[in-house]
C-alpha cells in the first residue's frame, strides 16, 4: 500500500465506487423477499394482502359497471360472446389481484436472471478496488511542483467518483422502491380492469 496522499485518495474513491456497485449488484440480482432480510418485502406483502380484500369489492362493482356499460340492456346477455368477453375479463382481473405477488416474483427472477447473464458475460462484473502499480509509480515519481495539479485533479476525481456512486446507487433504491409500491397497491387499479372494455384493457 502506498503512502502518498494521490494515490491513497484515488484507492480510497475506487474502494466507495466497488462497494456501491456490489451493494447495487445485490440489489439487481438478490430475491427481493430476502434482501436486507426481507423487511422491505414484508412490509409490501401486508399493504398487498390489506388491499386485495378492499380489490375483490372493488372487482365486483367495476364488473358490475363494465356489464351496464358494454350491454345496452340483459338481451346482449344471451349473446355468448358477451358473456364470454365479461367472463374473461373477470377471470382475468380475479387472477391478477390474487396471485400479482408471485406474478412480480417471477418476473423479478426472470429478469436477475438476464442481469446476472449479461453482467456476468461482460467486464461489468469485476470493478477495480486499486489503482494498477503502472499509475502508482508515475503518480510516485511527480515532484512536488508537478504534482499541486495532480492534487487538485484527484480531489476534482475521488469527489466526483464518490458523488456518482451515491447517486447512482440512490437512483437504483428509489428504481425499486417504486417498483416494489408499485406491485404492493397493484390489486386496486388491476381491480377497475374487470369493468373495461376488452378493446381498452390494452391501452390501460
Amino acid at each position: 500500500m502506498s503512502d502518498n496522499w494521490i494515490v491513497q485518495n484515488l484507492n480510497s474513491a475506487l474502494s466507495t465506487w466497488s462497494e456501491k456497485m456490489a451493494e447495487l449488484w445485490t440489489l439487481l440480482t438478490e430475491n427481493p423477499a430476502t434482501f436486507k432480510g426481507g423487511g422491505i418485502w414484508r412490509i409490501m406483502t401486508n399493504i398487498n394482502d390489506a388491499l386485495t380484500a378492499i380489490a375483490y369489492g372493488l372487482l365486483v362493482l367495476f364488473f358490475a359497471a363494465g356489464i351496464i356499460k358494454t350491454c345496452g340492456s340483459f338481451t346482449d346477455l344471451k349473446k355468448p360472446e358477451h358473456v364470454l368477453k365479461a367472463f374473461i375479463r373477470f377471470a382475468l382481473a380475479q387472477g391478477a389481484i390474487t396471485y400479482g405477488m408471485e406474478l412480480m416474483q417471477a418476473l423479478f427472477s426472470i429478469v436477475q436472471g438476464i442481469v446476472t447473464a449479461v453482467m456476468s458475460g461482460s467486464s461489468m462484473a469485476g470493478s477495480v478496488t486499486e489503482l494498477p502499480t503502472e499509475i502508482v509509480d508515475k503518480i510516485e515519481s511527480v515532484g512536488m511542483l508537478e504534482s499541486i495539479p495532480l492534487w487538485i485533479v484527484t480531489l476534482l476525481g475521488s469527489l466526483l467518483i464518490t458523488v456518482l456512486s451515491f447517486v447512482m446507487i440512490l437512483t437504483v433504491y428509489g428504481r425499486m422502491f417504486k417498483i416494489y409500491m408499485y406491485t404492493a397497491i397493484a390489486p386496486i387499479p388491476i381491480s377497475s380492469f374487470a369493468g373495461e372494455p376488452t378493446q381498452s384493457i390494452g391501452k390501460n
